[in-house]
């Protein structure tokens, strides 16, 4: 471990003795420091760092060993080799129990100094470095404790059997829980003062070794009643051991729930975005079905987000942990659509090998979507019709009853009260599924909706191509305002993704829009009525709210630009620039 940066010390009465390690050692690169007796070295070993000292058992009225002990006194690293002109056991053992790293006898001989040398500096380089991974260690756990202790969200860590392992101080001020009476407990023994319902979130990600993200509850905290939190769980994975428990993040939601609430506002419900009075409807709608198993009928055109709202109804509500399985009831033929829903057993059919779960045993106690209702045969809507009657059902080919715990979500874009009139679909089917009914506007009717909806789709694939589009011209949003898209939000979707393939510049221009588009937009407008009940307040207050921007006050309003201009001037409102 030769280096021209160690300093080693020579303490020896003997000028010769201290003549000779100086020659053979700086020659090897080495830095020598010399001392003649006790006093001398400790003074240098106080002032000055070293890599080595080489000290002499006899120093006249002190000896090698007491320098020894004060450089443990001193709690130096630097190892301490002792010269001595009679070795012998007792001397030997009394410079080992001192912390001596080794000794050596005169006369010196320059090949084992060079090699004590070498081993002992490389012995304080492997020192150093473990004292500075200890160091490394123990700063690196006083930073994690400090950012455990400072953290606003709570944290809770268990093992497996839900022995509490740590928690941080924010449990106190969020759940009412201090550290000192729950560390150490089970946490399911612990004493709350609310529902509890975190419980169920870490025993899932326990069983399941998968984590539980995002899941919304409503504490019913007997001090804070309106608290609502957010929880996530992990699996606690440690490299050598593998799965320890679970770590909790519990984080109160109540300020950004309130906020949530303005609607109109923020334009965004989960992941269903506008402001006009139509989705406004549904989102109010969704909000006193969250936390209810009731049946739900989403009805409206192809494309008008169905499946969006069974996700959202899904996720925001008291399942959300637990599994939402889709099935495209007009995408399978009866006697699959019929093992896909209720399972089989092995023979119950020709291809059928071994046994299989159906959606609804695998669905137990979360969601199961229902999308196409009104394709599914007369025999099939006889089976779901009991199913929701009573939760049961058997596998195909199975005379064993199965009872689950599943809410249904169906939809449709077909008139189902019209197919119950002709005979094709069961009445009692029908109001067993349409308990409560979500229709979803088509795009044509909420026109005030499509910029905000562009922007969203905008932002979402300069994440998913990796590109940074900033919009749409004016004239794109023209000619978004003014096609009548009969494939309603999901045509918006695609005709912005083909824009986005084509695009190379920062704007969507129209010559990136699919032709369709075009050539629908050259039509006169038909559809846009809403001018007529515009009033100057409204347009006055739509101009001030955008800083008198014409394009932005086009799109808040729900219109073109054009019709913006010929307004203004109908209703004599001064242009300003």
């Amino acid at each position: 471990m030769k280096t021209t940066k160690s300093t080693i010390l020579i303490v020896d009465d003997e000028e010769h003795i201290r003549y000779t390690f100086q020659q053979l050692l700086s020659r090897e690169g080495y830095e020598i420091l010399e001392a003649d007796g006790y006093s001398s070295a400790i003074e240098i070993i106080s002032n000055t760092p070293l890599d080595l000292m080489f000290v002499d058992i006899i120093l006249g009225e002190c000896t090698g060993i007491d320098v020894l002990r004060e450089v443990k006194k001193l709690e130096l690293s630097c190892p301490v080799v002792m010269i001595t002109g009679m070795p012998n056991l007792e001397t030997s053992a009394e410079a080992v129990r001192g912390g001596a790293f080794d000794y050596i006898a005169k006369p010196v001989r320059k090949e084992i100094l060079l090699r004590v040398t070498e081993l002992a500096l490389r012995h304080k380089a492997l020192s150093d470095e473990k004292t500075r991974a200890e160091e490394e260690k123990d700063r690196y756990r006083r930073n994690l404790d400090a950012i455990f202790s400072s953290l606003k969200d709570g944290i809770i860590t268990v093992d497996r059997g839900l022995n509490v392992l740590e928690v941080n101080r924010a449990v106190d001020d969020i759940c009412g829980l201090k550290q000192k009476d729950i560390a150490g407990k089970c946490f399911s023994d612990v004493k709350v003062d609310c529902q509890h319902r975190c419980l169920r979130v870490l025993r899932e990600t326990i069983k399941t070794k998968s984590p539980v993200k995002e899941y919304r509850i409503e504490c019913k905290h007997k001090n804070r009643p309106r608290q609502v939190a957010l929880l996530t769980s992990s699996p606690l994975n440690d490299p050598e051991k593998g799965f320890m428990g679970t770590v909790l993040v519990v984080r109160d939601i109540s300020r950004l729930t309130f906020l949530e609430k303005e609607l109109i506002e923020k334009h965004k419900y989960f992941n269903l975005i506008g402001k006009s009075k139509n989705i406004q409807k549904v989102y109010h709608l969704l909000e006193d079905l969250f936390d209810s198993d009731t049946t739900v009928l989403v009805t409206g055109e192809s494309g008008t987000g169905k499946e969006v709202v069974a996700r959202t109804l899904h996720y925001g509500g008291v399942r959300a942990s637990r599994a939402l399985i889709t099935i495209n009831c007009s995408a399978l033929a009866e006697n699959l659509l019929e093992s896909e829903l209720f399972g089989h057993v092995k023979g119950a059919f020709t291809g059928a090998v071994a046994d299989k779960a159906g959606r609804f045993q695998a669905a137990d106690g979360g969601t199961v979507f229902l999308d196409e209702i009104g394709d599914i045969s007369p025999y099939i809507q006889l089976k779901l019709l009991r199913f929701l009657q009573e939760h049961k059902f058997e596998r195909v080919g199975d005379s064993k009853t199965i009872e689950v715990d599943v809410r249904i979500i169906a939809a449709t874009n077909q008139n189902l009260k019209e197919k119950v009139r002709k005979g094709e679909f069961r009445e009692d089917l029908f109001y067993r599924l349409n308990v409560i009914e979500i229709p979803l506007p088509p795009l044509r009717e909420r026109r005030e909706d499509i910029p905000l909806l562009t922007d969203h789709f905008c932002r979402q694939f300069n994440v998913k191509q990796e590109k940074n589009i900033e919009g749409v011209s004016d004239e794109v949003m023209e000619a978004f305002m003014r096609y009548p898209w009969p494939g309603n939000i999901r045509e918006l979707e695609h005709a912005i993704e083909h824009a986005f393939v084509l695009c190379r510049d920062r704007i969507i221009m129209t010559d990136h829009l699919p032709i369709e588009i075009l050539d629908d937009s050259q039509k006169p407008n038909k559809i846009e009525t809403k001018t007529q009940t515009l009033d100057s307040k409204e347009i006055l207050a739509a101009l001030k709210n955008t800083d008198w921007n014409k394009a932005k006050t086009a799109r808040i309003l729900g219109i073109s630009r054009p019709t913006l201009y010929k307004k203004m001037k109908e209703l004599k409102i001064e242009l300003h620039d």
